[in-house]
């Protein structure tokens, strides 16, 4: 079971201002980085593939700022650009206290198109393409990415049995339904659940709470982009969410992570970007706090009408 932990006031501006949680055995703060828009302007083959050393200093500066959390995937690589390289680059060798979570099942092959899932005896060989890439000698967690499946019982008993060789040290699962955390949870530990939760895509809410309830960290992604996910906004900013915004000077997409930092003290957030003014944004959310008033009127956008 994972455990919160709140900030202090010398963790203020810096990603341990939200407090803490723990994957297992492992303290991250709450706030952490998703590494898929390291790789260009949009992710995976679309876009301008980023700048090299731009992408790592970005990553540095992360850890600067108190991010210990990354997040990434094999599969996250464009044109020109490998998530998984630019973190090698850029935190090699690895700090003790950095820990990172990756996925694993979409299959993408080199020209990027994206592939057959794996099938469970294919698992070990993309954790072990993800250690390649990142320099490790053990992944410290490794999420199952469901693709559409109704049982997830092989694919992770195939990970449980990783784990236990010492290639994996803890499990999660990703784009899941409750039904799969069940099954999951009957073959080994889980300490996180991926899956898509925002102000106005509140499509993880019933993760949000299975999780609540079980201990285990929820870590949403496309917080920022909402239902735009890949893509980035889909539309013009709603209403609450600029109000909020201009009674702190700040900006929305610095609302949209405060928010979530405030749907339960086991929500881990993981924005990305490659953009250095960016991460400072995004890094300063968990310092952003919310009055019970702006919670309720942010939380009305996802209400249906």
């Amino acid at each position: 079971m994972g455990e919160m932990k709140p900030g202090t006031d010398s963790a203020a501006g810096t990603a341990a201002a939200a407090g803490t949680w723990t994957l297992g055995d492992i303290e991250v703060n709450r706030m952490g980085f998703g590494a898929m828009r390291l790789t260009g302007s949009a992710p995976f083959y679309q876009g301008v593939p980023s700048d090299r050393a731009q992408a790592i200093r970005v990553v540095r500066r992360a850890v600067e700022l108190g991010v210990n959390h990354f997040d990434t995937a094999a599969f996250y690589f464009s044109r020109l650009r490998s998530a998984n390289e630019i973190l090698n680059a850029a935190l090699a060798p690895c700090p003790a206290d950095i820990v990172i979570a990756t996925k694993v099942g979409p299959a993408r092959d080199a020209s990027g198109e994206w592939t057959t899932p794996a099938r469970p005896d294919q698992l070990r060989g993309q954790v072990e393409e993800n250690l390649r890439q990142l320099g490790r000698d053990h992944l410290d967690v490794v999420n199952l990415r469901i693709m559409g499946q109704d049982s997830v019982s092989e694919h992770f008993g195939a990970l449980a049995e990783l784990r236990d060789a010492g290639l994996v040290r803890h499990l999660g699962i990703s784009g899941a339904r409750p039904e799969h955390l069940a099954q999951a949870l009957s073959i080994a530990p889980v300490v996180c659940v991926q899956n898509r939760h925002g102000i106005d895509d509140p499509a993880g809410g019933p993760m949000l709470r299975a999780c609540a309830d079980h201990g285990i960290a929820f870590v949403p992604f496309f917080a920022i982009s909402g239902k735009g996910r890949e893509a980035g906004p889909a539309r013009a900013e709603h209403d609450p969410v600029r109000a909020v915004a201009r009674a702190h000077g700040v900006s929305p997409a610095r609302v949209r992570l405060a928010w979530t930092l405030y749907q339960g003290e086991h929500v881990l957030a993981i924005p990305g970007t490659g953009n250095p003014d960016h991460l400072a944004d995004n890094v300063a959310a968990a310092a952003l706090r919310l009055t019970e008033e702006e919670l309720r009127l942010l939380d009305s956008v996802g209400r249906p009408l």
